[in-house]
């Protein structure tokens, strides 16, 4: 079975790349839906143990812990070390379920994954990407986003151009939803074709 990574950026499109691959049909891992989903249950006296007050109604209220990692953001690495081998064991789950289903391919949704060093857990890496400028017009659109909180997650994140530069396949999702569908369609093809 062939891992595939999939990442990119802020605003470049990957969660309607990833909603792509679904629709025809392949297996696809959201690293970030697993988060919500530990914000929810396993993750939640950890977290509020190392960041007090971010519980409320039993979850993890993410304004609120954006807004104590805004207030100290070298604390990031403290919640990743929380967080991120819960979500790997979630991956490691939805990858064993898969294989022992047969699937030739899945996809794991991983927004950091070069920051993270995850490459080395994929056999092939897929960058959404696309002009500098629609990135920042899609991601100023967001709720609660404001100029100080794009340009610190840029900051965390490694450059589009390097990302591009590390990929087995691109995905450019400047033009439209059908043309972005039409590349994802031939990644599929090629990996069918493995």
């Amino acid at each position: 079975m062939i891992i595939v990574g999939l990442t990119g950026s802020i605003g470049m499109g990957k969660s309607t790349a990833a909603e792509m691959f679904r629709e025809l049909g392949v297996p696809v891992n959201d690293a970030d839906e697993a988060v919500h989903e530990l914000y929810r249950g396993e993750a939640v006296a950890p977290v509020e143990a190392a960041f007090p007050g971010v519980v409320k109604d039993g979850a993890i209220d993410r304004a609120e812990l954006s807004r104590q990692l805004l207030a100290a953001p070298e604390r990031l690495r403290e919640l990743e070390q929380i967080v991120h081998p819960l979500v790997r064991a979630k991956e490691r789950e939805f990858i064993a379920t898969h294989r022992a289903a047969g699937a030739p391919f899945v996809v794991l949704d991983i927004p950091l994954l070069f920051e993270t060093k995850a490459e080395g857990r994929v056999d092939q890496v897929v960058v959404v990407t696309c002009a500098a400028d629609i990135q920042r017009e899609r991601v100023m659109k967001r709720p609660g986003m404001t100029a100080e909180k794009f340009a610190m997650i840029l900051a965390r994140q490694v450059p589009d151009s390097e990302k591009r530069a590390r990929a087995d396949h691109i995905i450019d999702t400047s033009d439209s939803f059908d043309v972005t569908r039409g590349q994802i369609r031939a990644v599929v093809d090629r990996l069918r074709a493995n």
